[in-house]
C-alpha cells in the first residue's frame, strides 16, 4: 500500500513556525480537510502536532525525531502528519489543549496527539523523547505501538470508543452551556463580590518567600492574579493582598525572568526564586505585564515599577515593532552561542543555544567595562564564576542592592546608580553585537489589541509618546487586517500575506485597544473603529439562544468563514485565563463599556445574558475566571467613568489621571459644545448623544469634568480633584 503523503507540504505555509518544518524528511501536511481525507482513504490514524517558533521544547522535538530519516519514514508510512501553528489556529489548540487537560491533567507545547481519521484525539501527549526516559516512552516506540494497535481490530474499536468519549467530554466542556430555565436564580448580581473572593482564594496559593503563586517551579506571571490582588487591596484596604500582589512584581522584576540588561518579560521562570526563564519573549506577556505595573505604581507610589513598564514597552518599540506600527509575535529563546563562548558563525549555522544571547560570563563583563565598573556590575548582576545557568553562564539577577554597593565600595547611592546606568548601556550595547535570537513576524490582531492597550495605559501614565505608539499599532491593524466593507477582521498578517478569518479574541482584543486609543487620546475614529469591532463580535460569534458568546463562528451559518475546514470537533467558549485573558471576558467587558456609546442597551443587555448565562461557573471559581468576574463587576456596578468636555483635556489634568488609581475606570472625552459633539455623532451615525455624552456639556468656555460611578454622577466641575473628592465621599 503506497504511503498516504507523498511530500512535505509546508513550504507554501507562511508561518514562521511552520516554515521551520518545512525541511524535516516528515511529510507535514498543513491542518485542513485535505490531510483528513487522506487519512480517510488510506485508513491511518492522523498525528498532529500543536507548537509555536519561539517554543523551546518544540525545537528540540524537531532535532530530536522529525528531523530523523527513521523515524520520519515511520510517521510517513503509518500517519498523516499534521503540523500547526497555535498562534495561527487558536481554534485547533484549545480544542486539543482541553483533551489534553482532561485526560492527563495538564499540557503545555509541543502538544502532540494522536487521532482517528474522523479528527478525534485517542492518545494524546506533550514532548516525547527519541529515547526512552524516566516514565517517558520514545517518540518511534509509541508510534509503532499505535500503528500496530490501529491494525489490530480489536483493539482499534477500542481506540475508537475511546476517543468518542474524549472528544465527547471535550465538546461538553468547551461548547455546554446551562438550558435556559437551569441558569442560576441567584437575584444577587454575578459580579457582587467575587472579586475579593477571588483575591481570598488566590492568598492561599502565594508564595510569601518569592512571591507569585505555589511553593516551587514553574512560575508563571499571571497578571491577571496580581491586578485582581492590587483592586482587592485597595477597596478592602487589607494589607496582605498588597504584599502579595507587590511581592510578586518585586521578585519578577529582581530576577533572571526580567531582561535586567535590555528590558522586557521572558515567558516564565523555571523556579520558584523566579531565576532561571524559559528564554522566549512573547508580545502578550509584555502588554499584560506593564499594564499590571503601572497599576502598581499607581497605588503604591514606587516610581520602580513604572521604569520596568516603561522599560518593557521600550523592548517591545526596539524588538518587536514593525517600521509602520504593527508588532510581532515572538523572539526564540535560542541563538548561536557569541564568540566568546565558541560562536564562530554569526549568519547562525553554528549550534542554537538556549539562552545564548542573554547569559553572562564574568570575563565578558570585564572585556567590557573598566575597574571598578566591572565589579560594581558583577556584583549587581550575581555574575560570578560557574554561573546560575548553563556552561557556567549567568543569568543576571538583581542580586546586590544599590544600598549595599554603596556601602561596599564607600560611594553614594546616587554615585553607584550612575555606575550601573553606564555600564547597564555599555553591556546592552556590547549584547547587541551578539548573534539575535530569531524572530517571528507575524503580525496577530489579538496579541496587537493588547499591546495597543498597555501603550495607551502608558500614555495616560508616562507621556503621549506612548499613546502614539498605539494609534500607530491600531491603524496598522486597521489597514492591514479589516475591510471596512464587510466588516471582517483577519487575524494574521506577515509581509503583506494575510490569514483568517479572526478568532473572538481578535476582534474582542483589538476592540478594547481601539477603545483605549479613544480614551487616552480622544480619537473619535478610534471609538468608531471598537463599535464596529464589537457589532461585529455579537453578529458573528454571540449565540442568543446558547446565552453566550463562542470563539469561533457558527458553522452552520458561517461555512466559509468557521474555522477554515469542518474538521474541527468542538466549538470551543475560551472561559479561562491562561497566557492571555479569557477573550469570552474581554468581550463582555468591552461590550458592557461600549454600552455607554450607543442610545440603544444592545451590547449591555447581551453582557447582562453572557455573565448570567454563566454566572455559576463564575462563582464556583471566581479564580479561574479573572476576566470573567471582570466583566461581571462592570455589568453589575458599572464601573467608573470619567467625562471630560473639552478641546484639549489640561496638562495638569492628564498628570492627575496618570497618578490616580482608578482600577477598570473608563475616560470618555467629547467636544465641550452641542456643535462639536453634532460633528462625532454624524462620525458614528448616531442621531442622538449617547448616555454617557448626553447632557455633559462644558461649563462656559472651560473645560468641564463629569465622574460617575454605579450610574449615579457628579455635579459638572471645572475642577478634576473637586470632582474626584464627589468620588472619594461615596466610599
Amino acid at each position: 500500500m503506497s504511503q498516504p503523503t507523498d511530500r512535505n507540504r509546508l513550504a507554501d505555509e507562511a508561518s514562521p513556525y511552520l516554515q521551520q518544518h518545512a525541511d524535516n524528511p516528515v511529510n507535514w501536511q498543513p491542518w485542513g480537510e485535505e490531510a483528513f481525507e487522506r487519512a480517510r482513504e488510506h485508513d491511518v490514524p492522523v498525528f498532529v502536532s500543536i507548537g509555536y517558533s519561539a517554543c523551546h521544547w518544540c525545537h528540540v522535538m524537531e532535532e530530536e525525531s522529525f528531523a530523523d530519516e527513521e523515524t520520519a519514514a515511520l510517521l510517513n508510512e503509518s500517519f498523516v502528519p499534521i503540523k500547526v501553528d497555535r498562534e495561527e489556529r487558536p481554534d485547533v489548540d484549545s480544542t486539543f489543549m482541553t483533551v489534553s487537560q482532561l485526560v492527563t491533567g495538564g499540557g503545555g507545547w509541543p502538544l502532540s496527539a494522536w487521532c482517528t481519521p474522523d479528527g478525534k484525539p485517542f492518545y494524546v501527549g506533550t514532548y516525547f523523547p527519541p529515547e526512552p526516559r524516566g516514565n517517558h516512552p520514545s517518540f518511534p516506540g509509541l508510534c509503532r505501538r499505535i500503528a500496530d494497535s490501529w491494525s489490530d481490530p480489536e483493539q482499534r474499536t477500542e481506540m475508537e470508543r475511546r476517543a468518542e468519549q474524549w472528544t465527547s467530554s471535550a465538546r461538553d466542556e468547551l461548547e455546554s452551556v446551562p438550558e435556559p430555565d437551569g441558569r442560576s436564580e441567584d437575584t444577587d448580581p454575578p459580579g457582587s463580590g467575587l472579586l475579593d473572593e477571588a483575591a481570598t482564594t488566590a492568598m492561599r496559593s502565594v508564595d510569601e518567600e518569592h512571591g507569585g503563586f505555589g511553593a516551587s517551579g514553574p512560575k508563571f506571571p499571571m497578571p491577571g492574579r496580581v491586578d485582581l490582588l492590587l483592586r482587592a487591596a485597595a477597596r478592602s484596604g487589607r494589607e496582605e493582598l498588597l504584599r502579595a500582589a507587590t511581592r510578586t512584581l518585586d521578585g519578577m522584576a529582581r530576577g533572571g525572568m526580567y531582561d535586567q540588561i535590555g528590558g522586557g518579560f521572558h515567558r516564565y521562570a523555571v523556579d520558584r526564586e523566579w531565576t532561571i526563564p524559559h528564554f522566549e519573549k512573547m508580545l502578550y506577556d509584555n502588554a499584560e505585564l506593564p499594564m499590571v505595573y503601572l497599576d502598581a505604581s499607581r497605588l503604591t507610589g514606587d516610581a520602580g515599577y513604572d521604569r520596568v513598564a516603561a522599560e518593557s514597552l521600550t523592548f517591545l518599540e526596539r524588538e518587536l515593532r514593525h517600521p509602520d506600527g504593527g508588532f510581532f509575535s515572538t523572539l526564540d529563546a535560542r541563538s548561536p552561542p557569541p564568540a566568546t563562548r565558541g560562536g564562530d558563525d554569526p549568519e547562525g549555522s553554528s549550534e542554537r543555544i538556549e539562552g545564548a544571547f542573554y547569559a553572562w560570563t564574568p570575563e565578558e563583563v570585564d572585556a567590557v567595562l573598566e575597574e571598578p565598573a566591572a565589579s560594581i556590575a558583577r556584583s549587581r548582576y550575581g555574575i560570578e564564576p560557574g554561573g546560575n545557568f548553563e556552561r557556567g553562564t549567568t543569568v543576571p539577577t538583581l542580586a546586590t542592592s544599590v544600598a549595599e554597593l554603596a556601602d561596599e565600595y564607600d560611594r553614594s547611592e546616587a554615585g553607584i546608580e550612575e555606575v550601573l546606568l553606564e555600564s547597564r548601556t555599555a553591556l546592552f550595547e556590547a549584547r547587541e553585537e551578539r548573534p539575535r535570537t530569531a524572530r517571528d513576524e507575524k503580525v496577530l490582531a489579538s496579541w496587537n489589541g493588547r499591546a495597543i492597550s498597555a501603550f495607551a495605559a502608558a500614555g495616560t501614565v508616562l507621556g503621549e509618546s506612548y499613546a502614539d505608539l498605539a494609534a500607530d499599532a491600531l491603524e496598522f491593524c486597521r489597514e492591514h487586517l479589516y475591510d471596512a466593507e464587510t466588516d471582517r477582521l483577519d487575524r494574521r498578517w506577515l509581509d503583506g500575506d494575510v490569514a483568517g478569518p479572526g478568532y473572538l479574541d481578535d476582534y474582542a482584543f483589538l476592540a478594547r485597544g481601539a477603545f483605549d486609543v479613544y480614551s487616552t487620546t480622544g480619537d473619535v475614529d478610534a471609538l468608531a473603529f471598537a463599535l464596529d469591532l464589537a457589532e461585529a463580535l455579537v453578529d458573528d460569534f454571540y449565540d442568543p439562544d446558547a446565552g453566550t458568546i463562542y470563539f469561533t463562528r457558527d458553522p452552520d451559518t458561517n461555512p466559509d468563514e468557521a474555522a477554515g475546514d469542518g474538521t474541527l470537533f468542538a466549538r470551543p467558549q475560551e472561559f479561562t485565563d491562561r497566557s492571555t485573558p479569557s477573550s469570552l471576558g474581554i468581550a463582555a467587558e468591552t461590550l458592557a463599556v461600549l454600552d455607554g456609546f450607543r442610545t440603544d442597551d444592545r451590547f449591555r443587555s447581551i453582557a447582562e445574558t453572557v455573565v448570567g448565562t454563566h454566572a455559576d461557573r463564575i462563582r464556583a471559581s471566581p479564580l479561574e475566571h479573572v476576566s470573567l468576574v471582570r466583566a461581571a463587576e462592570r455589568v453589575a456596578s458599572g464601573g467608573i467613568e470619567v467625562t471630560i468636555a473639552a478641546d484639549e483635556t489640561p496638562a495638569e489634568w492628564r498628570q492627575t489621571l496618570g497618578d490616580r488609581y482608578l482600577p477598570g475606570a473608563i475616560v470618555a472625552r467629547r467636544p465641550p459644545t452641542e456643535d462639536g459633539l453634532d460633528e462625532w455623532l454624524d462620525r458614528l451615525g448616531l442621531e442622538d448623544a449617547p448616555p454617557v455624552w448626553k447632557g455633559c456639556d462644558a461649563e462656559g468656555d472651560e473645560p468641564t469634568v463629569y465622574v460617575c460611578e454605579g450610574f449615579v454622577c457628579s455635579p459638572p466641575e471645572t475642577d478634576l480633584d473637586t470632582a474626584f473628592e464627589w468620588l472619594a465621599d461615596r466610599e
